[in-house]
């Protein structure tokens, strides 16, 4: 954003039963981007809808701008847990897939009008990410032999965004990160991490494929650039938005609370980028990680060592103009369907965001 300026609420409409994910902004076209698990939406920066794509029998969930080449990238993901049946459930689907993990690219210049296909299309590209699938398949046993499913708790992705790499600034090059979903279970000790994949983009078109849902490719990366862990105590369906701000330096990421006790279940972390990760070993698990520093700044839990806010937002969408100032969602249902409020804020280390006035 080249200078300062206050929007009004922008309404994202209502779009049936999948409740919004994330948001993307164009700052330089004037486009905002929704995704509501099956679908994306673009529509300009007052709220008029441009266009649809829909079509997808996955779950799209946090999306990102690329500045370097124009497209949005998101998290999508087709399973057969919980979630994959229930979304097939709501659009009304008999179709079965086999677990994958994909990120997909979506070409939204060409996003015109309503109601157009993702699935096959020439507007969508995807890759597909081998280590997810490991993880989430993973079978093995706790530090005390008990079984256990999914590693580190993995049900998947979700929270994606673009940043450096810790240490290193934007100038140095962007990388995609893309974070785990985590299922919440108080009972496990090794589920206590974030993961985050941290994949290098000039790799991208090696593996990138249009995605058919009648024939998912499986071409992708087979391991990431870098794979981090950051320390915050068990979270409900971990990562659901990651976003980086660059007038912090920091990787924020909004999260359903958790539930042990011995945690502050806090909702909103932020990931200090100025420092290099440390390998270390990983609590509760038998393994050395490359492990990512919270910035000290919000609340302190002096017992677990973990700080963060407890910010009712941001779950389902951040973005961060790189400013101080943010466009937060507030999600919402009406009798139309599930929907969206776009609000201006601006960073508040404590709060840490106050709504933007018309006078700032």
């Amino acid at each position: 954003m080249e200078k300062s300026i206050t929007l009004s609420p922008i309404y994202t409409g209502a779009w049936g039963r999948c409740h919004i994910q994330g948001i993307a902004v164009d700052t330089k076209k004037g486009y905002i981007y929704y995704s509501f698990t099956t679908k994306l939406i673009k529509a300009t920066l007052d709220g008029k809808i441009v266009g649809t794509l829909d079509g997808l029998a996955g779950h799209l969930g946090c999306i990102a701008f690329n500045e370097s080449d124009g497209c949005v990238y998101g998290s999508l993901e087709y399973k057969n847990d919980i979630i994959g049946r229930d979304i097939l459930n709501i659009i009304g689907s008999e179709r079965t897939f086999d677990d994958a993990f994909y990120v997909a690219r979506f070409d939204v210049d060409k996003i015109t009008e309503s109601d157009m296909t993702a699935d096959g299309s020439d507007i969508m590209s995807a890759v597909c990410l081998y280590e997810v699938e490991h993880d989430y398949k993973w079978k093995g046993v706790d530090t005390d032999g008990k079984p256990l499913d999914h590693k580190y708790g993995c049900s998947g992705i979700d929270g994606l965004t673009f940043a450096p790499l810790p240490g290193k600034s934007p100038a140095d090059g962007m990388y995609l990160y893309v974070a785990y979903g985590i299922y919440n279970d108080v009972n496990r000790k090794d589920n206590d991490y974030q993961v985050i994949l941290c994949y290098d983009m000039a790799e991208w078109k090696k593996h990138s494929l249009p995605l058919s849902q009648n024939n998912m490719h499986k071409s992708g990366f087979e391991n990431p650039l870098h794979k981090f862990f950051v320390y915050t105590g068990n979270t409900e369906w971990g990562v659901q938005n990651l976003e980086y701000d660059k007038h912090t330096n920091s990787l924020f990421m909004a999260v359903y609370k958790g539930f042990k006790k011995v945690f502050p279940n806090y909702s909103l972390f932020s990931v200090d980028m100025s420092v290099q990760p440390e390998t270390k070993e990983l609590k509760g698990i038998d393994e050395r990680a490359e492990i990512l520093t919270l910035s000290q700044k919000g609340l302190y839990d002096e017992k677990t060592g973990t700080y963060g806010w407890h910010f009712p937002l941001g779950s389902t969408g951040l973005f961060s103009f790189g400013n101080g100032e943010w466009l937060i969602c507030r999600h919402y249902r009406t009798a139309e369907g599930q929907c969206g409020e776009i609000e201006h804020y601006v960073w508040d280390e404590k709060t840490p965001f106050v709504k933007k006035r018309s006078s700032d």
